[in-house]
C-alpha cells in the first residue's frame, strides 16, 4: 500500500448505492470538489446536496464509463464482482465498502486543519482502529497547524518570488518556532 492524496475536485466519481455509508462517501467526495453522479436501487439514507445526478437503478455494466474513481457500496457480492471486473478493464480505482479484498484504494480516517491533513489506514482491516488512532493523534497536535502551513506557503512563495529553490532551505528551525508560537487560533 502507498497513502496518496488524490486531488478529486472537478473529477468525475461515481457512487454506487444510497445507504448510511454510501451517502457519507459521497458528501466527503462532495466536501472535497469531485462531481459525484450517484445509482441506488434504494435511498436508505438522506442524499447529500450537490449531487450531479441520482438515478434510482441497479447498476449496469457500463456504468462505470467515463469515471476516474468508483465507490461502490452495494450489499451483494455478485453485483461487487461485476463492479470490479468492470473497474479493472478500465483501468478505474475502486472502492468496495467493507470488502477490502476487492477495493484497489482505501478511505483513510482524516483529521484536517487547514491545509494539513492527517490520515490513518488499517489497509481495510480495522477502520475503527483508524478512526480512534485519528482521534488520539488529533488531541495530540497543536491546535494551530493550519496557520503554521499557510504561513510557510507564504514565506515559501516569497523564497521562488526570489528565485531561489525552496529546497535549499532548511525550514525545520522556522517550523518549529511557527509551532512554539500560540497561533491564531489557540485558546
Amino acid at each position: 500500500m502507498l497513502p496518496l492524496a488524490f486531488k478529486v475536485a472537478g473529477q468525475p466519481v461515481l457512487v454506487l448505492g444510497a445507504g448510511v455509508i454510501g451517502t457519507r462517501k459521497a458528501q466527503q467526495l462532495l466536501h472535497e470538489g469531485a462531481v459525484v453522479d450517484l445509482i441506488s436501487e434504494e435511498f436508505l439514507a438522506p442524499l447529500p446536496e450537490g449531487l450531479r445526478t441520482v438515478q434510482q437503478r441497479r447498476y449496469q455494466p457500463g456504468d462505470l464509463a467515463g469515471y476516474r474513481l468508483v465507490i461502490s457500496a452495494v450489499n451483494n457480492r455478485a453485483t461487487n464482482e461485476q463492479i470490479v471486473a468492470e473497474a479493472d478493464e478500465r483501468g478505474i480505482w475502486l472502492n468496495v465498502v467493507d470488502v477490502p479484498e476487492l477495493c484497489t484504494f482505501y478511505f483513510m480516517a482524516l483529521h484536517t486543519q487547514g491545509d494539513v491533513t492527517v490520515s490513518v489506514t488499517t489497509r481495510g482491516a480495522a477502520p475503527a482502529l483508524a478512526q480512534m488512532v485519528r482521534d488520539d493523534v488529533a488531541r495530540a497536535l497543536p491546535t494551530h497547524l493550519g496557520w503554521v502551513a499557510e504561513t510557510l506557503r507564504t514565506e515559501r512563495a516569497a523564497v521562488h518570488e526570489r528565485g531561489e529553490s525552496s529546497e535549499d532551505v532548511d525550514w525545520r528551525p522556522r517550523i518549529r518556532a511557527l509551532l512554539d508560537e500560540p497561533g491564531p487560533l489557540s485558546t
